[in-house]
């Protein structure tokens, strides 16, 4: 069993009450009480009916009696594990109170007794549907964490999903300030589905943001089943942008409205429209220490010190002591932003995931081919048109 484990609950019934008393002839022996009027048994029913099978794993299931109460109730797997659940307070339902397993056949047992002290018992069983696979979801963004204000929260699926109004429909984002936000389905990547959320506009600084989706249980279509449910409480931090216009051959950085940083910097070789930095708003996805870039292309493969990963395109903020000349007076680079040694290390140490970088002054606008998180790169009419509902 899954999940959580229950002692099956027994409750017993009144037995009879024999009292010793002396007969006419002055003995003394014993004298059974007076039965107990007929009357109808107990009526038991089940919900999904007895036999069921192929039943949802999270559907609703109990057991009820009728003129009558439950004296003992156990709902078992093929391994003896009881479902956890619990009996009302008249003591005439029954209800798990946890999904039961995919694939697995559960049998009822117990009682329940009538008015006339006659039990009927609880028998029967019920199976749950057979998915023909088990799909996983993964959140990008676990517990606890702090991210930048344009960060998208995104739940990858290892495989394509067919009905994916069903998926959006369990999807709940809550944040601890008003934010308007919508689910957006991009393009499968690697065979799976993927859905972002975004919100219209920035993220607020220091909005605490819940994340839950229950899809253990949701038909995806085409007999796929979600594999599992995810939840997830984050924090968005301080506003941090990223200002970049090529034109200027520097490097802005704002945080809450006020400059705290000015860097030189040399961005893509303008005559070459391969070799442009994008425009439009990138996310910061990923930074490492050193990262190794390689270009068949150009020819080129060096380590590089900082870098903080902007785009799937291979754009980064990055330190390159070879364009050092450039910075501050023109643009050279193979599409990255160029800076000091120095000033590399000064960003990269305060980039978090989801900070924007605001890039202007190219003809070459970043695009969905450009990377994963494009999500600020459509208005927010045309991010609207991306949900299923």
């Amino acid at each position: 069993m899954r999940r959580l484990l229950i002692v099956a609950v027994a409750i017993i019934g009144v037995l009879g009450v024999v009292t010793a008393v002396a007969t006419a002839s002055g003995r003394s022996g014993l004298d059974s009480a007076a039965p107990a009027p007929d009357g109808p048994d107990a009526a038991v029913s089940y919900e999904p009916a007895a036999g069921a099978t192929a039943l949802n794993p999270t559907a609703p299931v109990a057991v009820r009696a009728t003129g009558g109460t439950l004296d003992q109730v156990a709902l078992d797997g093929p391994d003896g594990e009881p479902v956890a659940g619990a009996l009302n307070a008249e003591r005439t339902a029954w209800t798990a109170s946890e999904p039961l397993d995919y694939a697995t056949t559960y049998t009822w047992s117990g009682r329940a007794t009538g008015p006339d002290g006659r039990a009927v018992p609880l028998q029967g069983t019920v199976a749950t549907v057979k998915p023909s696979q088990e799909v996983r979801g993964t959140l990008n963004i676990g517990d606890d964490r702090t991210v930048g204000v344009a960060a998208p929260i995104e739940i990858q699926f290892d495989t394509h999903v067919d009905d994916r109004a069903a998926v959006e429909r369990r999807l709940k984002v809550t944040t601890s300030r008003d934010v308007e936000g919508a689910w957006g389905w991009l393009p499968d990547e690697n065979g799976g589905s993927r859905v972002h959320w975004r919100p219209k506009e920035y993220w607020p600084a220091n909005t605490k943001v819940t994340v839950d989706a229950p899809l253990y249980g949701i038909a995806y279509g085409g007999g796929d089943y979600g594999q599992s449910d995810l939840t997830s409480s984050f924090t968005i931090g301080r506003k941090q942008v990223v200002k970049a216009d090529t034109r200027s051959f520097g490097m802005v950085v704002e945080r809450d409205g006020k400059q705290v940083g000015s860097y030189p910097a040399s961005y893509g070789l303008g005559s070459d429209p391969n070799r442009n930095t994008r425009s439009g708003i990138h996310v910061v996805t990923e930074k490492f220490t050193d990262k190794r870039m390689v270009s068949a292309q150009y020819g080129y493969d060096v380590m590089e010190k900082w870098a903080v990963r902007m785009s799937n395109n291979g754009e980064f903020i990055h330190a390159n002591p070879a364009s050092s000349g450039a910075q501050g007076s023109s643009n050279v680079t193979h599409g990255c932003v160029n800076l000091s040694l120095a000033d590399a290390k000064a960003y990269y140490d305060t980039a978090l995931y989801g900070d924007p970088v605001e890039v202007t002054g190219t003809p070459v606008a970043l695009s969905p081919k450009d990377g994963d998180v494009w999500d600020w790169t459509l208005s927010w009419e045309k991010w609207q048109q991306l949900s299923a509902l």
